[in-house]
C-alpha cells in the first residue's frame, strides 16, 4: 500500500518519511511490504491509513487540487484535519497509534461487538437498541446513510439487537468482524486517555473547513478540531448528516482520498447526480488530476 505513489511522487515519499520518524518504526516498510497480519493490528492499521491518505492528498494539493471542505469518517477525521493544516502529520500519526491501542484496551477482547443493520429507520434502530440493552450498552455507532446504521456495545446486547432487527424485517442484520465496539459508551476510558494526549498536541486553525463526525457542524478553528476528536471516540459518527451538510453547502464533487471506495458508495446513496472520484494509487491519482484540472 503506497509503494507506487512513493516511487512516483516526492510529496508521498516525504509523508511516509515523516510518519516513520514520528512512530520510531518504519510504517512505510510495513505499508509497502507487510506482513499483512502485522499491518492488520489496529495500532498499525490506523497510522498506516492516515499516512497513506495524507500522502495522496499532498500529491493532489501539490498539483493544484484545493478542496472547499474536508471530512473524514472516524479515523479519517484525523486525515482530514492533517489535510486542512490543523495538525502536523507526525503528531497525528503518534496520536492515532495510541488511539488504536486505547480503544483495544478499553474493552476485553470478545466482550464488545458491532453489527450492520440495513433497511431500518434510525428511530426504529434506536428503539431496538433500547429494548436489547437489558442493562448493558448497545447504541447506534455509525449513521452511515439512509437505512444503513452500524450499532456497537456489549456483545450480548448487540446480538439481541440483531435478532430484534431481523424480526423488524431489516434487509440485513449481521455482526461485523471488528476488534472493539467503536464509537460506543464502552470506549469512554479510551476517550479519557486520548483527551489527555490531545490536550498536549498543537492545533492550528483550518485552511479548509471541516464537517465534524459528532454533530455534522462546520468548524474552522484548532480549538474546535481538538474538541471534535475528543468527543468522537465514544459517540456516533453522523456521516449521513455530514454528507447532507456538504450537499447543503453546495458541494457537488466528492473525492475519496486514501485506501478504499466505501465512502463513495455511501455518498451515492444520497445523490447519484454528484461527481464521485477516488484517489488511492498512482493510476487513480492521475485520473483525478485529469478529471479536475
Amino acid at each position: 500500500m503506497g509503494r507506487d505513489l512513493s516511487e512516483k511522487f516526492p510529496e508521498a515519499r516525504v509523508a511516509f518519511a515523516e510518519a516513520d520518524v514520528a512512530l520510531d518504526f518504519p510504517i512505510s516498510r510495513l505499508s509497502f511490504e507487510g506482513p499483512e497480519e502485522k499491518l492488520k493490528l489496529t495500532e498499525n492499521t490506523q497510522p498506516a491509513i492516515l499516512t497513506m491518505s495524507t500522502a495522496v492528498f499532498r500529491v493532489l494539493e501539490a498539483k493544484g487540487i484545493h478542496p472547499d471542505f474536508v471530512a473524514g469518517h472516524s479515523l479519517g477525521e484525523y486525515s482530514a484535519l492533517v489535510a486542512a493544516g490543523a495538525m502536523k502529520l507526525r503528531d497525528a500519526a503518534a496520536l492515532v497509534r495510541k488511539r488504536g491501542r486505547y480503544m483495544q484496551e478499553a474493552v476485553p477482547v470478545g466482550a464488545g461487538a458491532m453489527a450492520a443493520l440495513v433497511g431500518l429507520d434510525v428511530s426504529v434502530v434506536q428503539a431496538i437498541c433500547e429494548r436489547a440493552a437489558e442493562g448493558q450498552v448497545v447504541s447506534p455507532a455509525n449513521l452511515n446513510s439512509p437505512g444503513q446504521i452500524v450499532i456497537a456495545g456489549n456483545r450480548e446486547a448487540v446480538e439481541r439487537a440483531v435478532v430484534l432487527a431481523k424480526e423488524a424485517r431489516a434487509r440485513m442484520a449481521v455482526l461485523l468482524k471488528v476488534s472493539a465496539p467503536f464509537h460506543s459508551a464502552l470506549l469512554k476510558p479510551a476517550e479519557h486517555r486520548l483527551s489527555a494526549d490531545l490536550d498536549r498536541c498543537e492545533f492550528a486553525d483550518l485552511q479548509y473547513p471541516l464537517v465534524t463526525n459528532v454533530d455534522a457542524a462546520v468548524i474552522r478553528t484548532g480549538m474546535e478540531a481538538r474538541s471534535a476528536l475528543k468527543r468522537q471516540v465514544s459517540r456516533p459518527v453522523r456521516w449521513h448528516e455530514s454528507i447532507e451538510r456538504l450537499l447543503d453547502e453546495g458541494v457537488r464533487i466528492f473525492v475519496e482520498v486514501g485506501p478504499g471506495k466505501v465512502l463513495l458508495g455511501l455518498v451515492r446513496s444520497f445523490d447519484k447526480s454528484v461527481t464521485m472520484l477516488s484517489a488511492e494509487d498512482e493510476k487513480s491519482v492521475e485520473n483525478v488530476l485529469n478529471a479536475l484540472l
